[in-house]
């Protein structure tokens, strides 16, 4: 399957993901509503290892991936607890959901840029000082929520 059309559905994905989590930011607990978020994950992604080992796929696991899968499962879950925070400060989506996301797509390049030795371009570079506009336009006078 063509990887553009993955990461499209995956975006789409994730856009249910932010509008649901901020609708909930305001009926749950953060912790709670994280804690159920993740086990529901947990629960559907058991589901799908469970089928693709029944239908005899390979399932290679190395200790490396499982290591890097735990430090993504800790950060995940902290970006969940927090968003759930900023949600309930009364924080629009359309504004506290760009600025979490710009801000991850900010800190992805750079630790794939100077990690990875990933490169460049400058488009790509032009991308990311409009990412940074974007959090700045977004963000200015949007009150402080306590």
């Amino acid at each position: 399957m063509n990887w553009l059309f993955l990461a499209i559905l995956t975006a789409f994905c994730f856009g249910l993901y932010n509008f649901f989590l901020k609708t909930a930011s305001g009926n749950i607990h953060q912790i709670a509503g994280a804690v159920i978020l993740q086990l529901v994950a947990a629960l559907a992604g058991l589901m799908l290892l469970l089928y693709f080992k029944t239908t005899k796929q390979a399932l290679p696991i190395t200790q490396k991936g499982v290591l890097q899968a735990c430090l993504a499962g800790l950060c995940v879950g902290l970006a969940e607890m927090l968003s759930f925070v900023v949600f309930s400060k009364n924080v629009p989506a359309s504004v506290g959901t760009p600025v979490i996301i710009g801000g991850s797509i900010l800190v992805t390049t750079l630790l794939g840029y100077f990690f990875l030795r990933e490169s460049l371009n400058g488009w790509q570079m032009l991308g990311l000082v409009l990412v940074i506009a974007g959090i700045a336009l977004l963000s200015a006078g949007q009150n402080s929520g306590h």
